[in-house]
């Protein structure tokens, strides 16, 4: 098959061992982002099969009608970026293993890591040093801070277990149903919406985003938090109301670490999420490790190989295999 990957920025999956699964394919690997769709399309002319990398590039009926001999779109996870009603329209099959059992312990590291930089300044510290100075000013411990996690799924239990190791308390809020499994699993839930915000040092979003949990977290949400406390988002910006972040930010009490933003790649150096010195912001490599790589592409891989031998698996609309 002809297999085309793309914003493969780094050109890193030909090194990991998962590559060694598409021998035998005739690859092409795209190490650039290409968001004019016509000129995506023109490069996509002979694709038989698409790998998309995450999140990056949006698949829409502009450019699946304009690739006529495009049969597959494999990829890991959720897929809020395909319009899965246009592929089975223009006969594209979808393949995406949902993982349901394994968190990203890689997203979950970044999570503790930048709960540590920002409370020990370790950014900043690191930058006095090689500007030729010594300490800059006097961090804070995480041991005894309450850590307020939102959303209770499989990213959010794994923090939870980096954060208990390290002596941080836990609390937790999110969907009804979410609060009532911690509650059940012995865990602690406050009474209230506004209590969780405004007893928490450290809030970190977990939720997956979805028409429901758009702008979830709100201007009000983010005015309960104390003084000093830490905004921690690791899965996506829509989770928080446009503007409301940007907007506290810009009013100095609180501060944030943000690995996401609304338009990606962020290349806005003027943005307040960017500039602001109560931010440490990163470039959205919460799940960009080798590792994860490795493990999200074998599964990438192996579903194109499926297809090939003709026993197509993780399918997200199986109704294309009656038509081809």
């Amino acid at each position: 098959m002809k297999v085309h990957i793309l914003d493969d920025w780094f050109d890193t999956l030909r090194e990991l061992p998962c590559f060694k699964l598409l021998d035998g394919h005739d690859v092409t690997v795209w190490t650039d982002h290409e968001p004019d769709h016509r000129k995506l399309a023109d490069r996509l002319q002979d694709a038989d099969a698409l790998v998309l990398f995450r999140e990056r590039t949006k698949i829409g009926p502009d450019l699946l009608e304009r690739l006529p001999n495009l049969k597959l779109i494999s990829q890991r996870s959720v897929y809020p970026h395909i319009d899965v009603e246009a592929c089975t329209r223009n006969g594209v099959l979808l393949c995406s293993n949902m993982h349901s059992d394994t968190p990203s312990y890689a997203a979950a590291e970044l999570t503790l890591a930048l709960m540590l930089a920002r409370f020990r300044q370790i950014p900043e510290q690191a930058a006095s040093l090689k500007a030729g100075n010594w300490q800059m000013g006097v961090g804070r411990t995480l041991r005894g801070r309450m850590l307020g996690l939102y959303g209770y799924g499989r990213i959010a239990n794994a923090v939870a277990g980096y954060a208990r190791a390290i002596g941080m308390r836990i609390q937790w809020w999110g969907s009804h149903d979410g609060r009532a499994r911690a509650a059940a699993d012995g865990n602690s839930v406050p009474d209230s919406r506004e209590a969780f915000f405004s007893t928490s040092d450290i809030v970190s979003l977990h939720v997956r985003l979805k028409p429901t949990t758009k702008g979830i977290i709100t201007a009000a949400d983010l005015a309960a938090m104390r003084p000093r406390s830490l905004l921690v988002n690791t899965s996506r910006s829509g989770l928080i109301e446009p503007g409301a972040l940007e907007g506290e930010i810009a009013r100095g009490r609180i501060h944030a670490a943000v690995d996401v933003f609304d338009h990606e790649p962020m290349r806005d150096s003027d943005n307040v999420l960017v500039t602001h010195h109560n931010v440490l912001a990163t470039p959205h490599i919460g799940y960009v490790t080798e590792d994860e790589f490795d493990l999200q592409f074998t599964d990438i891989f192996e579903q194109i190989n499926a297809y090939a031998a003709g026993a197509p698996m993780h399918m997200i609309n199986p109704e294309v295999r009656t038509c081809q």
